[in-house]
Formats: structure tokens, sequence, C-alpha cells
């Protein structure tokens, strides 16, 4: 015997949010009712889940508008680092991740450290692109020029 119930939330190998799925009673009664991933699949809660799908999918443009503004200004800043270099331009140390937050912050658009995307801290003077994570579907490249200090 199985139960149909509407997905709250996206659930790893069952389904995304909205969706009715037919699921074990105890499955259900145990894991996904308890946890509010989930919904008997009535009428009254068919439209409550609709209500709220609507409401999650204005969040999520919004939240992808103001992801793409940030992106513009990002794509538009060149941030300048300054670093102990030796000979043949090579950096007496690195430039991390942390380095080129803070420089973004200086220049009044605060990142997460954790959202700039360096596959290798930069170990050269000169002027890099670096990826920044603004929103999942929108990407940014920041230039950042690395001068001898």
């Amino acid at each position: 015997m199985m139960i149909e119930v509407i997905l709250r939330e996206d659930v790893d190998q069952l389904g995304r949010a909205g969706s009715v799925v037919r699921v074990k009673p105890g499955y259900a009664r145990n894991f996904l009712l308890p946890r509010g991933l989930a919904y008997e699949a009535t009428e009254g809660n068919k439209k409550r889940i609709a209500a709220e799908s609507r409401a999650r999918d204005a969040h999520r443009a919004e939240d992808r508008a103001r992801a793409t503004e940030l992106a513009a200004k990002l794509e538009a800043l060149t941030v300048t680092i300054s670093a102990k270099a030796g000979d043949g331009e090579r950096l007496f140390g690195s430039v991390t991740s942390q380095d080129i937050a803070v420089a973004l912050e200086q220049a009044g658009q605060p990142v997460d450290k954790r959202r700039i995307e360096l596959e290798h801290p930069i170990k050269s003077l000169g002027e890099h692109a670096v990826s920044i994570r603004v929103h999942p579907e929108v990407p940014a490249r920041v230039r950042v020029t690395v001068v001898p200090s």
C-alpha cells in the first residue's frame, strides 16, 4: 500500500518541491511528515503547496535579479593588491581569496571569501581574472591587479 504526499522541499532520490509522490506510509509518517518535508496530498494542501511554490519562485527571481546586479558591479571593478615581489615578477608568498575579499570590501563590494573561486593562490605580478560565485546561475569575474609593494 502506498500513500500520496506533496513535497515541501527537494528530497534526494524522491522529487522536487511541489511534486506529488507516492511513498510507503511508514516513510511518510516517520520521516517526511515530522521533518516538515511533505504534506498529505489533500485538496487544501495542494492549494497550499501551489501558493508556497509561487512565493518560492518569486523569491528565487528576486535573488537572481539582485545577483545579476551585483555581478555587473563586480565585472566593472578592478581591485589592486600590493605584495612583496622578487626577481621575475614572482611573489614572496601569494595572494589568497582572503586578500581578495578584503580588497573587495575596501572597494565597497563586500564578498564572502568562500564565494571567491581561486584554483591556486596568485603567485605572480600582473592582472588576473578571478571568478566569484554570486549566485548558482550568475557567475562574475573581477579583475585583480597585483603590484609590487
